[in-house]
């Protein structure tokens, strides 16, 4: 009698799973979503060419960083097209987040590593223990780095909501941004290189940034959804203007300090908002309120004095 009813048990919980398996998917935001972990992809096979020069004269660590910004114009995409054609699913959702930690976690880690490996090459042969340990940070560095990229994005799935009114802001930086402030760098190192040598600095400072974006990946700071926020909609003709000037520098100096300026300050932007009011405006306040209790008591010890005399 209990193995039938073990049996039973059994066969309504296959029956459930049945009734749960996916049969229909949406064709054209699936398409750019695999679009963007092919891009990522690609720039992991970039990034393990080195920095030779590949075609355009581009070097490959160069073009690695490229494939990574067009996996973000894919990620940016595939969730528009879904909202637009109303069909947002958790199927959707969980495919982005895949392809997001191939894209936006693996290959801008493997790129700090190709990269800085090469410049190890040289200090391997003059101080192999200075090698030996910057080798060990470099790893911490990266591996911290794609741990909170996948923090980040489980909780995002956890959290998300389907509901358009939901994305205007996302809770801590969002992984696209991230990478986008390490191969940013990387792209003006590779692209400034014969011309000013001295920004090698950038690409030693390279595992501090990434541990510095992982920190703030798996924060609770709230950064803008830029898109919804400033974009959509009907808005003042100011914004038509400044949006128009902000896309002709990017074109004129997009292998410059263009791609740098705006992951950059994207990221900083809301973390200084943060650190200003829950640290200077915070302690201001509490000054003020201190030298108020402290007016208060002196007020109330001369009223006393008044009333004695």
């Amino acid at each position: 009698m209990p193995r039938s009813k073990n049996n039973t048990a059994r066969k309504n919980l296959m029956r459930r799973v049945r009734r749960q398996r996916l049969k229909y998917i949406t064709i054209l935001p699936s398409l750019v979503t695999i679009l963007n972990v092919i891009c990522g992809f690609t720039a992991i096979v970039f990034a393990s060419k080195g920095a030779t020069l590949g075609p355009g004269g581009f070097s490959y660590f160069a073009m690695s960083g490229y494939m990574v910004v067009l996996a973000m114009i894919a990620d940016m995409l595939d969730g528009r097209l879904a909202r637009m054609n109303q069909s947002t699913s958790s199927f959707g959702g969980q495919l982005d987040s895949l392809c997001d930690i191939i894209s936006f976690g693996v290959a801008p880690a493997f790129l700090i590593l190709k990269v800085l490996e090469e410049k190890l090459a040289g200090v391997a042969g003059l101080n192999p223990t200075a090698a030996t340990l910057l080798e060990r940070f470099i790893w911490v560095a990266v591996a911290g780095y794609l741990s909170c990229a996948a923090i980040r994005l489980a909780r995002f799935n956890v959290e998300n909501e389907e509901d358009e009114s939901a994305h205007m802001s996302f809770i801590g930086l969002p992984t696209p941004a991230a990478a986008g402030v390490i191969v940013s760098l990387v792209i003006l190192h590779q692209d400034t290189l014969q011309t000013l040598p001295s920004l090698n600095i950038i690409i030693y400072a390279l595992p501090f940034l990434a541990l510095g974006v992982a920190v703030l990946m798996v924060s609770r700071i709230r950064y803008p959804h830029i898109l919804n926020q400033y974009l959509k909609g009907k808005k003042p003709f100011a914004y038509l203007i400044w949006v128009l000037l902000l896309l002709a520098f990017v074109i004129l100096n997009i292998q410059y300090a263009a791609l740098v300026l705006i992951f950059c300050g994207f990221a900083a932007s809301s973390f200084a908002k943060w650190f200003y009011y829950k640290v200077i405006h915070n302690k201001h306040n509490l000054v003020s309120a201190a030298h108020s209790a402290l007016t208060t008591v002196d007020k109330g010890k001369i009223a006393d004095h008044d009333d004695v005399a």
